[in-house]
């Protein structure tokens, strides 16, 4: 059986290219950054905490099964060395989006698996470059008003509008968009699941 810890729509979706039975069981955890916390430590840190959080949700269970696998992974848009969360307001995105304008910054997703008794636990982070192109005043207000960047790391979505933005990517779209699809597989495999065999069988 295979848990992601993950209320996000588009991970979900993204998971289901590499296996075709899931839960989603989603925990919610404290995601404020440690005092001084590289954003690398921080993304790898978000991704185990909910993973663990993921564990004790079901653990209060009454129907567990003998042998589950939890998922979990955290996205962080990173530019200068400072982690850039989700907007609180119009200010708050014309901030972040100012910031990425015209420039390259960093996209880390980390993923982190583990079985129901901890014992057997790996993590990963991915670290990926997207340049954006100048962005104006306008359509920064232009694009809040899609409500598409309200809820999301560095107030944009590559997989959405605020593609119009992006002149270019170095690394894994899917890790960019929420869950890197090739690390998926291969610490899939370490669990014994296998992407292949599971999605070529009726």
């Amino acid at each position: 059986m295979l848990v992601l810890a993950s209320a996000s729509p588009r991970r979900k979706e993204l998971l289901s290219q590499l296996v075709k039975a899931f839960t989603v069981l989603p925990a919610d955890i404290d995601e404020t950054p440690l005092q001084q916390e590289p954003p690398k430590d921080y993304v790898i840190r978000m991704a185990a905490e909910k993973a663990r959080a993921a564990v004790m949700k079901y653990q209060q269970n009454d129907d567990q099964a003998s042998s589950v696998v939890f998922i979990a992974s955290d996205t962080s848009v990173v530019v200068d060395g400072h982690i850039l969360g989700k907007p609180s307001s119009l200010e708050d995105s014309r901030g972040m989006l100012r910031r990425l304008s015209g420039r390259t910054h960093q996209v880390l997703t980390s993923l982190c698996l583990t079985d129901l008794s901890g014992e057997q636990q790996v993590s990963v982070c991915v670290t990926n470059e997207v340049s954006f192109r100048a962005i104006s005043d306008v359509e920064i207000d232009q694009y809040w008003r899609t409500g598409e960047p309200q809820d999301k790391a560095g107030s944009y979505a590559i997989q959405g509008l605020g593609s119009v933005f992006v002149r270019s990517i170095s690394g894994s779209y899917s890790a960019i968009v929420g869950l890197p699809l090739f690390e998926t597989a291969q610490l899939l495999a370490q669990f014994g699941i296998h992407s292949l065999e599971d999605m070529s069988h009726e």
